[in-house]
């Protein structure tokens, strides 16, 4: 039965003392471990951080400078901030606020200080080249698959599952040309235009549309009228040839107002 429209359903409220209550007084005993299932419990099991670290380690002198972040903490941050898309401020925030995220940058526990300071995103980009980053997702998929045929039902003897998975790395591609992650530095062919650029666009585009128009009109019109399209070229590509010197500015105003007022252009 359809329901009457003048039917009223009561809802009661009650105020919750629990709004007001104190930072202090939260409860976090539910809270005691980190629960395994989490998103980031999970990744941190499947990338191989001690099989990477030696060669980042490279990167630096080993008697001279200041401590570097570990490579878990480098590699772990760019993770976050690009699993989460936040600005390099807030994935610190994120980082200083959540206690998984602190687990999966190799924190011993949970600490209310930032581990780092926002501006370390800019010298973790730059320690961290595309080769290493290529060949930490291989093994992050190599790792994957592994944990994917353990798990399942027909298991058989370590070493032919070893022997299996060294056939699938061989027959794996190899990684062929590069690939420009930075949008800053991806190459485009970008025309820049100018004043005088634009202006000449404007007379060809003109020029089309006044060819068009007096196909139309051809058969009424007879003579197409007499234009000055070769002469407006002309004085674009000699002027357009040679850098104007700031004392011709009145030679350039009349070309400008020439290429405007000629009735072909």
């Amino acid at each position: 039965m359809p329901q009457n429209p003048c039917t009223f359903t009561w809802r009661m409220y009650r105020i919750n003392s629990v709004a007001k209550n104190k930072v202090s007084n939260f409860d976090l005993q539910a809270i005691t471990q980190l629960d395994e299932e989490n998103r980031w419990v999970k990744l941190a099991e499947l990338i191989p951080w001690s099989e990477l670290e030696t060669e980042y380690a490279r990167q630096f002198s080993k008697k001279m400078g200041a401590p570097a972040k570990p490579f878990r903490m480098a590699l772990g941050a760019l993770i976050i901030k690009e699993h989460l898309g936040t600005s390099d401020r807030e994935t610190v925030e994120r980082i200083k606020e959540s206690p998984y995220l602190q687990y999966f940058l190799g924190l011993p526990g949970f600490s209310k200080q930032a581990p780092f300071e926002a501006s370390m995103f800019v010298h973790f980009r730059k320690r961290l080249n595309l080769e290493l980053v290529g060949r930490i997702n291989e093994r992050i998929v190599l790792n994957l698959r592994q944990a994917e045929q353990n798990t399942s039902p027909e298991e058989g003897p370590a070493e032919d599952q070893s022997k299996v998975t060294a056939e699938r790395e061989s027959e794996l591609p190899q990684n062929q040309g590069q690939l420009i992650l930075d949008a800053s530095c991806a190459p485009a062919d970008i025309n820049y235009p100018t004043d005088l650029k634009l202006l000449n666009q404007a007379r060809e585009q003109t020029e089309k549309l006044i060819d068009q128009l007096y196909e139309q009109v051809r058969p009424k019109l007879g003579k197409k009228p007499r234009t000055y399209r070769r002469i407006a070229r002309k004085d674009y590509l000699e002027l357009a040839g040679r850098s104007v010197d700031p004392k011709e500015k009145n030679s350039v105003k009349q070309f400008v107002s020439s290429y405007l007022t000629s009735e072909e252009i």
